[in-house]
């Protein structure tokens, strides 16, 4: 089955998530020091995988077209509106709640990386769930500590992660067809190095030293493909 790794990434987040509700009730001294951890853990993580890039030109170039893209659409604000239309939903009015701001940075974090992409490949190339299965438990352990944070809204970032790694599983299913493995590999290094540096901004964010649109990066991913294709003509 190409898409059980990504029903059970799905599955571990739901699971996490609820598991963490039971910590929300902790004093806030705990949450904010928890939310540091975490966030350093992405920085290092966005790190390393930022370091894997061959190309920095492509990495660079990709970044830029990608701003101009998500900027142009406005892309975080259109994110903010459907976390502020889940939060009216399942929230009362005069209820504060940090519904919308779980949902984004928890969608963030768990559609951007190289353990997506790659997972989802192997999925369709191979119906190897490994990869997806390892990252459904890393994403388990980190909703539940995103929960006991950020509140409910971080179990609606099972659509996107649903959406994202299921696309790339049906597509990978042909994807061999058009595109040469060594060529995929290189593909899949420069997506995982600009994925890094997007991470790194999410972790920059948790630990509120900066304000980073991330979401008006994400093109970036997708720019890594055009532009990694112009540069196998020179």
């Amino acid at each position: 089955m190409v898409l059980l790794g990504t029903f059970v990434n799905g599955l571990c987040i739901i699971v996490g998530t609820l598991l963490g509700l039971f910590f929300t009730k902790i004093p806030e001294r705990f949450k904010e020091t928890v939310m540091s951890g975490v966030g350093l853990a992405v920085i290092l993580i966005g790190l390393q995988m930022a370091f894997e890039t061959d190309n920095i030109v492509i990495v660079l170039l990709s970044l830029l077209t990608g701003a101009i893209i998500g900027e142009a659409v406005h892309l975080e604000d259109k994110l903010e509106y459907i976390g502020r239309f889940i939060e009216r939903k399942f929230t009362k009015p005069d209820q504060e709640s940090s519904m919308a701001q779980g949902f984004i940075t928890a969608s963030l974090i768990f559609v951007i990386g190289a353990l997506s992409v790659i997972g989802a490949l192997d999925s369709g190339l191979r119906n190897d769930h490994e990869v997806l299965i390892t990252k459904a438990i890393i994403d388990g352990f980190v909703s539940l500590v995103l929960t006991s944070t950020l509140g409910i809204g971080v179990i609606f970032s099972v659509i996107p992660v649903v959406l994202y790694e299921g696309s790339i599983a049906l597509l990978a299913t042909q994807i061999n067809r058009w595109i040469p493995q060594d060529m995929l590999d290189l593909f899949i290094m420069e997506m995982t190095a600009t994925g890094g540096l997007l991470i790194v901004a999410i972790g920059l964010n948790l630990l509120k030293l900066t304000k980073i649109r991330v979401a008006n990066l994400l093109p970036s991913l997708l720019m890594v493909g055009v532009v990694f294709y112009i540069s196998q003509w020179f």
